[in-house]
C-alpha cells in the first residue's frame, strides 16, 4: 500500500495527497461490499456534487476530477485498500487468538506475583470478618500469600453464599 501511495497523485502536495488517501481509505472501509469501480463512482459522484456546491473537502480536485491519470491512480489506490482490508479480515482470527493468549498470560503473571506477596490489611480484615460471619475456622494467615488468601476468601464465599458467584 505504501509503494502505491508514493506513486500516485504526483501533482498533489503532501497534505493534499494525505487527505485524499485517508478519505478514500475510509470510504473503502465503509463500502467493502462494493467493487473498486463502484467505490470510485461513489467518490466521483460525491465530489462532483460538493464541488458544484462549493463545499468540497478537496477544492483542488476540480482541476483533476476528470483527468484519466487521476482516475487510474484513484482506482489503483482503492484496489489496494480493498486488498488491505480483506487481508486484515483474514488475520482477525489470529489476532483474536493472540489477544486471548496475552490476556491469559497477564492473568498468570499476576497470580505468580500475588503468590509471592504478603496479604494486604484489607484482605486480612475481610477474611477475619468472613470467618466470624460464617463461623469458619481461620487458617494461619502468616504463611499465606495474597493469592492463597484470595482463594480462601473465594472458597468461603462460594460455600456460604448462594447469591454471590465469582465469574472468571
Amino acid at each position: 500500500m505504501y509503494r502505491i501511495k508514493n506513486r500516485i497523485y504526483p501533482a498533489f502536495d503532501k497534505t493534499q495527497k494525505s487527505g485524499v488517501c485517508n478519505y478514500l481509505r475510509a470510504l473503502v472501509k465503509q463500502n467493502l461490499g462494493l467493487s473498486s469501480r463502484g467505490i470510485l463512482d461513489k467518490f466521483l459522484e460525491d465530489e462532483k456534487y460538493y464541488l458544484e456546491l462549493n463545499a468540497s473537502r478537496f477544492p483542488f480536485l476540480a482541476d483533476y476530477i476528470d483527468d484519466a491519470e487521476f482516475l487510474r491512480d484513484t482506482e489503483d489506490y482503492i484496489k489496494e485498500c480493498i486488498k488491505y482490508y480483506e487481508y486484515k479480515e483474514l488475520q482477525r482470527p489470529i489476532i483474536e487468538a493472540n489477544k486471548e493468549f496475552e490476556k491469559k498470560k497477564r492473568k498468570f503473571l499476576q497470580e505468580v506475583k500475588m503468590s509471592k506477596e504478603k496479604p494486604t490489611k484489607k484482605q486480612l480484615y475481610y477474611y477475619d470478618r468472613l470467618c466470624k460471619k460464617y463461623s469458619v475456622e481461620k487458617k494461619n494467615t502468616e504463611v499465606l500469600s495474597k493469592l492463597d488468601l484470595r482463594n480462601e476468601i473465594e472458597s468461603i464465599l462460594n460455600e456460604h453464599s448462594d447469591d454471590y458467584k465469582i465469574i472468571d
